[in-house]
């Protein structure tokens, strides 16, 4: 295939532009992985990259597996596409020993079990809350690159829980000294070594360089100060360098993350091309309207237009919004719904319910159980870590030895229906009904596969999967926090607890916290491809409606009459 087919004509500016820098300004649904793989491909397709010498750096693993398998779709073999972490590593790995003569110290598998035992040294006996709180401080305080002295003094007069600034200092100091002792290194730690190495080894950065010479970072908009030294350290004075991002979708901050980097990134590389991917090919036209409001006039913003996709009637009506009594009445109306979508034929996979924090969930997953609707917690227990998963894989691994009876699709079918699956599905809710939906997904893999599988072949593909935690879509409903949502999509999207307290959250105050609310809901809001419900609930305080569902007021429409009660605070219809 034409790598350069199918593209917009500010893809294909991107895609086309291989020298660096370039800053690819990427809107929410805009395609910015296509274009990312699709630059390589026409990088490597006109002989100005060497695959080999390619990097592309992304934040999850999961990411980074889907820039490889997209790749190998369109014929590339060879790229380095990892996390910063794991790139780090595999560099520290390497050279390590030859540096020292020693194996590179283990890694802190976990950070708040080391501080318990940091803190037993100094006899203090914080709770479980509090060292994952202080936890949070170390991680900071490294990806910002601060020393334990720095932060004394940047936190004087602070508290972590119960224990003074002081306290967490001195904690600190046992950690990394306990550490040491131990000869380990923690998350962070791999990325300061490697910083480290880099700047202190000339022969190390050296080789680097020559191996690595065209790099490319996703999600810029979330690196922190630590990973920006890292990559200049590994770019060095070269300029193959494309950083592609969305200002708009910058919800790390608390964990380091400055969208500076992207946004300065022009006054950093005056000679750098920056170009703009506006076309949303996601989202309908009336969710894109709710979007650009929301963010019309922040830093970096990109106003979205839609796409020129084809979308069923009835798809650019706006948004809803619904006002409810309770979280409970919030949560049941939410529940009904979902259930009257399912009925009319939606998938369960194409549905998804967001919330602020884990705590709004409860009411939620029992709305949606009594609803008869099956559900998925994002940020759960990952699928192949499942119990029941691990048993399945490891029986039909088993029965893979043996010649088949039956063909390969029957087989797994008998083998799961050995170990629970019925043709039924439980009720909904519980363990029961997860585990069924579990097998359930695993013969619906076996169905899926190409004609002429074997079930080696199968047991092997699903073992692959499971080490790159490619996870199959159980068919159930999504719910999911607004950070855990994000670079995800359904057709159908609940927004729930839209009020002051809840989003934005209670304790964000100053204009930075309160923007950084801004942005998740816009992030929420940007996963939704038909259909977006907003909602909120009084509640027992008598909360108000949330300052950005005012702001898009007029590019929403109600979800309940106009002569019902109002209380006041949500008067306007907009969209009729």
């Amino acid at each position: 295939m034409n790598v350069l087919d199918g593209l917009d004509e500010h893809q294909l500016e991107a895609v086309r532009t291989l020298r660096g820098p370039v800053a690819v300004m990427a809107g929410a649904g805009s395609g910015k992985t296509r274009v990312i793989t699709r630059r390589i491909a026409h990088g490597v397709d006109v002989g100005a990259f060497s695959p080999g010498r390619v990097m592309a750096l992304t934040f999850t693993s999961k990411a980074a597996g889907e820039l490889r398998g997209r790749l190998r779709t369109l014929g590339i073999e060879g790229v380095s596409a990892r996390t910063f972490h794991s790139a780090a590593l595999a560099q520290l790995n390497y050279f390590w020993p030859t540096l020292t003569g020693d194996a590179l110290p283990a890694i802190v598998d976990n950070k708040v079990r080391l501080l318990a035992h940091a803190a037993d040294t100094l006899r203090l006996d914080p709770d479980r809350a509090t060292l994952r709180e202080v936890a949070s401080h170390i991680e900071w305080r490294k990806v910002r690159m601060r020393t334990i002295d720095q932060y004394a003094r940047e936190h004087a007069g602070g508290a972590v829980g119960p224990l003074s600034t002081a306290v967490v200092v001195e904690l600190q100091r046992a950690y990394e000294q306990l550490k040491d002792e131990r000869r380990q290194l923690d998350f962070e730690d791999v990325l300061l070594a490697c910083a480290g190495m880099l700047e202190s080894e000339d022969r190390v950065a050296a080789a680097v360089h020559e191996q690595y010479r065209h790099f490319t970072v996703d999600e810029y908009q979330d690196v922190s100060p630590l990973q920006q030294r890292l990559l200049e350290l590994w770019v060095g004075d070269r300029q193959d360098l494309c950083v592609v991002g969305d200002a708009s979708q910058t919800i790390y901050s608390f964990a380091g993350a400055d969208a500076r980097f992207l946004l300065e990134f022009g006054h950093r590389h005056p000679d750098a091309r920056v170009v703009e991917l506006p076309h949303n090919y996601r989202s309908s036209p009336g969710i894109l309207s709710a979007a650009n409001q929301l963010m019309r006039g922040r830093p970096g913003s990109v106003e979205l237009v839609a796409g020129d996709v084809h979308r069923g009637v009835g798809d650019d009506l706006l948004p809803m919004v619904a006002e409810h009594r309770d979280e409970i009445a919030e949560a049941r109306a939410v529940a009904a719904s979902v259930a009257e979508r399912i009925a009319a034929g939606a998938d369960p996979r194409a549905i998804a319910v967001l919330y602020r924090a884990h705590g709004q969930s409860a009411e939620l997953i029992e709305a949606l159980a009594d609803a008869g609707v099956p559900t998925t917690v994002l940020g759960g227990t990952r699928f192949f870590d499942i119990p029941e998963v691990r048993q399945a894989i490891m029986a039909l691994r088993g029965a893979s030895v043996a010649p088949l009876e039956n063909g390969f699709v029957d087989t797994v079918r008998d083998v799961l229906r050995s170990l629970g699956l019925t043709d039924q599905p439980p009720p909904a809710g519980g363990a029961v009904r997860d585990a069924w939906e579990a097998r359930a997904a695993l013969l619906r893999l076996a169905e899926e596969a190409p004609e002429g599988t074997t079930l080696r072949e199968f047991t092997d593909d699903v073992m692959a999967r499971a080490r790159a935690q490619d996870e199959p879509a159980l068919r159930t409903v999504t719910l999911a926090t607004l950070h855990a949502a994000k670079g995800l999509e359904w057709d159908h999207v609940y927004l729930t607890g839209m009020a002051e307290g809840l989003l934005p959250i209670g304790y964000a105050t100053g204009f930075e916290a309160i923007d950084e609310e801004r942005r998740l809901t816009y992030v929420g809001i940007t996963r939704a491809r038909r259909t977006l419900s907003l909602s909120w609930s009084r509640g027992s305080r008598g909360r108000e409606p949330s300052r950005f569902l005012q702001e898009i007021r007029t590019c929403t429409r109600d979800a309940v009459p106009r002569s019902a009660p109002r209380g006041g605070a949500w008067t306007r219809r907009g969209g009729d």
